[in-house]
């Protein structure tokens, strides 16, 4: 299998990934309607309602089995990426569901429900659990980086950026720093535990690059100083 990815935003405009795939080789699109063009045999590809279990068990989640010899492309949204993660046996990384692209042929894929009260904090009900040997695809919005967890020193991960992190870890949402810091940041995951995290850089660029084209500095002080200013202060 090979993956080509057009590295270039092209002006805002979005980017596209070529995928190749050898003959008899499969993979697992969860977003087969980014599929923009196909070249190869019209049974290479078949949809089918994902065996999803829980929170998603009556919604139509579809999802495109490909099998080569085929190449398609599929179009990503301004300022997404795919990060490709080869997965291992003993792999006991959790992702977000909404974060998948695809997952290579050989990978099964298990669901875990949150607690109710991170469901309503995080607006996101299911993480997916992968075992197996094969490649996973995630999208993400900026570069992902990795962080090792510790058994007793606290990592503090920004609730939206994070991608994956060890099932047996120890999660708590909360905030961090003193009143001003905690009163003007979006929800953390406070992590404890062994084994290594990933989460996206560049979530938050958007909301920066607003700030320096359009605020102007008595807003940005207004927002910064009244509590809960960045809220109320648009």
């Amino acid at each position: 299998m090979k993956i080509q990815a057009n590295n270039h935003d092209n002006g805002g405009i979005g980017q596209a990934v070529t995928f190749s795939l050898k003959d008899q080789e499969q993979l697992h699109m969860l977003h087969p309607e980014q599929i923009v063009s196909y070249r190869g045999h019209s049974e290479g590809r078949s949809d089918r309602l994902m065996n999803v279990k829980g929170i998603f068990r009556k919604r139509r989640l579809i999802q495109a089995d490909m099998t080569g010899p085929c190449q398609f492309v599929a179009a990503l949204p301004p300022g997404f990426a795919v990060k490709s993660v080869e997965l291992k046996d003993g792999s006991d990384l959790l992702y977000n569901f909404r974060s998948l692209f695809f997952y290579s042929y050989g990978i099964t894929m298990q669901t875990r429900l949150l607690r109710i009260k991170n469901m309503f904090i995080t607006r996101d009900a299911v993480k997916v659990k992968f075992t197996g040997t094969g490649t996973v695809g995630i999208l993400t919005q900026g570069p992902v980086c990795e962080a090792e967890l510790h058994p007793t020193e606290p990592l503090y991960v920004d609730a939206g950026s994070l991608v994956a992190y060890p099932e047996n870890a120890k999660l708590e949402l909360t905030v961090y720093g003193n009143t001003l810091a905690s009163q003007h940041m979006s929800y953390h995951w406070k992590m404890t535990g062994r084994g290594t995290v990933l989460y996206q850089a560049g979530r938050q660029n958007h909301k920066l690059e607003k700030e320096m084209k359009n605020d102007g500095l008595l807003k940005r002080i207004l927002r910064e100083v009244i509590p809960f200013g960045g809220v109320f202060i648009k």
